[in-house]
């Protein structure tokens, strides 16, 4: 026998679900003495096997869902990897159950191309799809370790019938060689499509006792740690229950995962779930909601005696917020649920197996005694992915996706800032639809034209879906540069190094130990760019925007306004790297000690949240105003909004600057001098500047449209100019301020 090496287990990157891939380190491999495409065995309760690929760590074996259900391992157990030799097989027989009626050779032939050059073994099962229907394999001739070739006959059991492959016919290997972690390249012949579609109408696997999920931790991307805390909290009392036992403490007995929808919470208690291979049963919040006293406690207590009958078990509730909020005298039915929950969490015990998992967007208004441990014991925070968790998870949604070569991944996770999972998958899916559209409509021209997705396909995926972190607060994805402002050079160089260089050089600041400005303040007479310089620095370092007006956090009712300043705070924070830009800031930091109660209580909370920020480099606070000396004073210190930027009116050489901004690709006529503009406008601001240009434009368009009519005017519309007559006639009607107008 081969020598074997003791490795730990662990999950499988998301490209490999369902390939029956694992990854050793390049250490391991030599030790085992085997090469990338070999196989090997794992040794744990039972043998089974799998294909070597590179990529993981010393000490560590990544195998996906289905090779550890087959080794009947879980992630963390040890088991012995060995060297194993393979067969080509002659023939295999696997067993289906419930397979919906299709044709013998399209079944068949199916399965064949999914088992096609992959280690199997007798008693091993092996997922054709993504729905979680498997094949197991009952028989192989020689009875060996064997991989399908193209000349096995592979033969499908399903209830009475047998369903013979064709042979020498399977279509090519299964996307082993393929980009992106072997992504298929395309449709595989045959009535293939249509026996995946119905295969995958058969949903989860069939179970005895109580329900079960097909969802692996695989399917799961960018929760890793959130995972490790969720398992620590719920495999072991189901998986290990003696262990507490033994040191004298009861186990856990419910955990709170709470976040913005569209996080993976539900995704999450189905995942472990299925991993320690417990009972699954979900309590919808609005399905318990009876409108007849009783009823309601009713089908909680027979929720929870029918996990209890079929542990170990995981009782889910989604949406508890809508059933157990706080509690107080108008709520009659919420105070006799939350009521019914208590007793039953207490009412149980670490030998019943059963461990209660809660969803909600709203962790707040849950009422706070089931906030305490021995209830819920942990709360999970389940937020937004950041920059390598959206990668994941778009591992986890193309996986099996034709896609060009054109398409970059890594690209596409970096722009998709503040998707959640769920914005992830819908954003897949609309590129999956385009290319559909594309291919439907190019095959009527082109009948061998491939179906696959394209990069113009996920463009236009990107435009239709907006992400739901940002959905509430982001006025606009900002594209403005510092190219689109004139002058300024002092602001722009200050915010370059505030907001851009933390990011771009986060090891000099760790290495000098130095935190950088928490808050920069924009000031100077209106129309001067202050706006203008937040979307611009904005769009520079290519990170998220919120764009936050002042009056409008203001609220009549009391803690209204202050929750609003909270809520900003945390939105920006669960989709960092962001800015939040505070526009008229003075609205609502006036300095304290008025008759304002409501601004005094808005100051209050800023001062909090800002004091708060100085660990965190990816949030960047930036506020603008024309009222300087109206801001509270303790926002203006060290700390706070320390550095401050004055954006003053431009002098001649920014006003010329601005001018070439604003008349760029205008039809300017050759009388036109902006060095000669620049110097007659002293005075204005860019917004004057700009309105200036937009007003000698139409003076343009006016003159024309008189001349000729509308229709003459259109066929020569490339003979309009803009002459100093125009500019003339828009500096009358365009005066800065103070000019006496």
């Amino acid at each position: 026998m081969t020598r074997g090496v003791d490795l730990a287990v662990q999950g499988a990157e998301k490209r490999d679900a369902g390939r029956g891939i694992a990854r050793l380190s390049n250490a391991t491999m030599q030790t085992l003495g085997v090469l990338s495409g070999d196989t090997i065995v794992v040794e744990g309760a039972r043998d089974t096997v799998a294909k070597v690929w590179p990529g993981g760590e010393d000490g560590v074996l990544k195998i996906d869902a289905g090779t550890r259900q087959n080794a009947s391992v879980k992630i963390g157990d040890t088991v012995t990897v060995r060297e194993q030799d393979v067969d080509e097989a002659d023939s295999v027989m696997v067993s289906l159950p419930n397979t919906p009626e299709v044709t013998n050779a399209d079944l068949a032939d199916y399965v064949k191309r999914t088992l096609l050059q992959r280690p199997i073994q007798i008693g091993d099962t092996v997922a054709l799809n993504d729905s979680g229907t498997e094949a197991r394999v009952e028989s192989t001739s020689p009875e060996t370790t064997v991989q399908v070739v193209d000349d096995t006959r592979v033969t499908v059991q399903t209830g009475s019938r047998q369903l013979k492959s064709s042979q020498g016919s399977s279509g090519g290997r299964r996307g082993d060689s393929g980009r992106s972690g072997g992504r298929q390249s395309g449709s595989s012949t045959g009535g293939s499509e249509s026996v995946e579609e119905a295969l995958g109408g058969q949903g989860a696997r069939p179970t005895t006792g109580g329900p079960k999920t097909d969802v692996a931790y695989e399917d799961i991307g960018g929760l890793d740690e959130e995972l490790e805390l969720i398992r620590e909290m719920v495999e072991l009392p189901l998986s290990e229950p003696d262990l507490f036992r033994r040191l004298g403490v009861d186990p856990p007995r419910g955990v709170l995962l709470h976040g913005p929808p569209g996080t993976g919470k539900t995704l999450i208690a189905k995942a472990v779930a299925n991993e320690v291979s417990a009972n699954f049963f979900t309590i919808s919040g609005p399905e318990v909601v009876s409108k007849y006293k009783g009823d309601s406690e009713e089908k909680i207590r027979e929720k929870f005696a029918e996990a209890r009958q079929n542990s170990p078990a995981i009782l889910f509730i989604d949406e508890i917020d809508s059933i157990a909020g706080e509690r107080d005298d108008d709520a009659d039915m919420e105070n006799r649920v939350v009521a019914q929950l208590l007793t039953e969490l207490d009412g149980m015990s670490g030998r019943e197996e059963v461990i209660v998992i809660g969803a909600t967007n709203r962790v707040d208004s849950i009422d706070p005694a089931l906030r305490r441990g021995g209830r819920f014991d942990r709360e999970i925070e389940i937020g937004v992915p950041n920059e390598e968790g959206r990668r994941e998870i778009l591992d986890v949604h193309t996986l099996g996706m034709p896609i060009d070569d054109d398409v970059d991944l890594d690209r596409l996770a970096e722009r998709t800032h503040g998707f959640v999972g769920a914005d992830i998958r819908t954003l897949s899916t609309e590129a999956a639809m385009s290319a559909l559209r594309r291919y439907r409509h190019e095959r009527e021209s082109d009948p061998d034209t491939p179906l696959t997705v394209s990069r113009s396909d996920f463009e236009a995926a990107m435009a239709a879906v907006d992400p739901s972190a940002m959905r509430e607060y982001v006025v606009e994805t900002t594209n403005t540069t510092f190219e689109d402002v004139g002058g300024l050079d002092e602001a722009k160089a200050t915010l370059r190094e505030s907001v851009i260089w933390p990011l771009s050089y986060e090891n000099l600041f760790e290495a000098t130990n130095t935190n950088p400005p928490t808050g920069i303040l924009l000031y100077g007479p209106p129309g001067t760019g202050k706006t203008l310089l937040a979307r611009a620095i904005a769009g520079e370092s290519g990170v998220n925007f919120i764009h936050v007006a002042g009056p409008e956090l203001i609220d009549k009712y009391v803690g209204e306004s202050e929750k609003a300043v909270r809520e900003v705070f945390d939105r920006a924070r669960q989709t960092a790297p962001t800015i939040v830009f505070f526009d008229e800031v003075d609205a609502i930091a006036a300095a304290r000690g008025g008759e304002q109660d409501v601004t005094e209580r808005v100051v209050s909370q800023l001062l909090t949240e800002l004091d708060g920020l100085a660990s965190n480099p990816n949030l960047v606070v930036l506020a603008a105003t024309n009222r300087y000396e109206a801001i509270d004073p303790a926002l203006l210190r060290p700390g706070r909004f320390e550095s401050h930027v004055e954006v003053p009116l431009p002098d001649e050489e920014a006003r010329r600057l601005i001018l070439s901004v604003h008349t760029e690709g205008k039809p300017l006529d050759e009388d036109i001098d902006i060095d000669e503009l620049a110097a007659e406008t002293e005075g204005y601001s860019g917004a004057d500047l700009e309105a200036l240009v937009r007003q000698a434009s139409l003076f343009a368009i006016r003159a024309m449209a008189t001349d000729v009519g509308p229709e003459a005017a259109n066929e020569r519309a490339d003979e309009i100019r803009i002459g100093r007559e125009h500019f003339e006639d828009a500096r009358s009607k365009v005066e800065p301020p103070g000019s006496g107008r």
